[in-house]
């Protein structure tokens, strides 16, 4: 098979996987303008379509972000090491089949427990749902971990192959001073093999804990320790959620130092700060459990000690070298530089109220507020989805002759104005003590939802002119790339 063939079949793997996921993250906006509106008064929902459309709101997006994050990783590491395209292939299969099975559970039966099908609940709804749907959401739930450890399994195979083991794909070597700096793995390998590492134990506790709660729907009489269910269920949310920032960022790295001709190099504090993030990311996750006063108390102080490390290595080290190295570059400031570097903003400034929530003090007063949400979307909404879709503008301006127009960049200035409203919503939601998960709010809380709602219907709008354009691009894709083989592929 010719080197322009394999270019080819790789991009239409990629292309077709984020395309899947852009058009489920505007289908999950739509579900969350749906809920604020409700919860502002605008709209009458009943509660019980109010927590089904929770529950795939924040399954959807989550799942979505991932499948997107992923394509982004798979695309660049793809360049250094050799991936299974097959593997690739079954993630998705596995992925379209359990979001089948998830959206049957949810609204043909009913099921709504959230996204944490925290246990017991799928088995004890009150009649909410029967067994049919806990089964249809926690077996889809499980086919997509599945698919999502057997990727992360071969870049992990893949990156041990060609570095040797997975400490000298985070640098190891080089930290010790065995290697030069000259000789550490490229940022796009280091950054993979922190997200190999974290998401194969995430995705082992969150199909341990989906067996548990599979067993137990099946056979109530077979119970569990609640408190293990839970540590299980946030070690896999927490970090599989938060892996998705991780996978994404590989496209700033690659993209920002095409865009300046600068290369980002993988010093010794770059490789530091990832090999910390590995760590920290993986046992920070206790600060979702402080209001569960019969956690250990040194579990929960190190949960919120931890908090307030865990981001910071890798997100100081990365949006400083952001600004460093777009610093007299002399950039020409396109659409995918322009979403990587807001990103950096993203990524930034949602940090900051999840540091905050992370205190005790403050925890046990906003945690069940919306300001927890507000947090997260910030972190996702201006981050992840802004990494994603900056990455969709890269690959149309690099695989095809389409170039971008006045439309694409009013969509990105309503993108960032709405999103920072949608966010900013939930923050002032959370400092008036508005709860989050409540279908129904009181007048006092209402001015907010309603403002939230509004917002986000501007930033469906926004992402689907985005989305358009890479319709464009697909319409318009050159028949070959001009490259005559594997190393060259790093230009693409």
């Amino acid at each position: 098979m010719g080197a322009n063939t394999v270019l080819k079949t790789r991009n239409n793997q990629v292309v077709l996987q984020l395309i899947i996921s852009g058009v489920v993250i505007v289908a999950m906006i739509v579900f969350g303008v749906i809920m604020l509106l409700a919860q502002g008064g605008v709209i009458e929902l009943s509660a019980a379509a109010f927590y089904q459309m929770l529950t795939i709101h924040g399954t959807g997006m989550i799942g979505a972000a991932a499948l997107a994050g992923s394509a982004v990783m798979w695309y660049f590491l793809d360049h250094y090491v050799n991936l299974s395209k097959k593997i690739f292939n079954t993630n998705l299969i596995c992925f379209l089949i359990g979001v089948v099975m998830v959206i049957i559970g949810v609204f043909s039966f009913e099921y709504a427990s959230g996204w944490t099908f925290l246990y017991p609940l799928p088995a004890l709804s009150a009649g909410a749902w029967g067994t049919v749907g806990a089964l249809l959401y926690l077996g889809g739930m499980l086919l997509i971990g599945v698919g999502f450890l057997l990727l992360f399994i071969d870049t992990g195979r893949a990156i041990i192959q060609k570095y040797g083991s997975l400490g000298k794909g985070l640098g190891w070597d080089v930290i010790a001073g065995k290697k030069s700096e000259l000789d550490a793995p490229p940022a796009a390998v280091v950054a993979s093999t922190m997200v190999t590492i974290v998401n194969i134990s995430a995705l082992t506790a969150g199909a341990t804990v989906l067996v548990m709660n599979i067993i137990n729907v099946v056979n109530p009489a077979i119970t569990f320790d609640p408190l293990l269910a839970k540590n299980l269920t946030y070690a896999f949310g927490h970090i599989f959620a938060n892996s998705t920032i991780y996978m994404a960022v590989v496209a700033v790295y690659e993209i920002l130092s095409r865009a300046t001709n600068r290369p980002w190099k993988s010093n010794k504090p770059f490789l530091i700060a990832w090999t910390s993030s590995t760590i920290l990311t993986m046992i920070v996750y206790p600060h979702h459990l402080l209001m569960d006063s019969v956690m250990p108390k040194w579990i929960l102080v190190m949960g919120q000690v931890l908090s307030y490390a865990n981001g910071l290595p890798v997100l100081i080290i990365t949006a400083y070298g952001a600004l460093m190295i777009v610093y007299k570059s002399g950039i020409k400031w396109e659409m995918p530089s322009a979403l990587m570097f807001l990103s950096m903003f993203g990524w930034t400034s949602g940090a900051i109220p999840a540091i905050v929530d992370a205190t005790i003090v403050v925890n046990h007063v906003m945690h069940n507020t919306k300001w927890v949400p507000g947090h997260f979307h910030l972190y996702m909404g201006l981050g992840v989805v802004a990494m994603v879709f900056g990455f969709m503008y890269y690959l149309a301006k690099n695989d095809s002759s389409i170039q971008t127009n006045g439309m694409d960049r009013f969509a990105f200035v309503v993108y960032l104005l709405s999103m920072l409203g949608v966010s900013g919503s939930f923050l002032v939601s959370g400092a008036i003590s508005t709860p989050r998960r409540f279908a129904t709010h009181i007048p006092e809380w209402m001015g907010p939802a309603q403002f939230g709602a509004y917002s986000g219907i501007l930033v469906a709008l926004a992402l689907s002119i985005f989305i358009i354009h890479f319709v464009r691009y697909l319409v318009v894709r050159r028949k070959a790339l001009p490259t005559t083989g594997r190393a060259q592929q790093g230009m693409i």
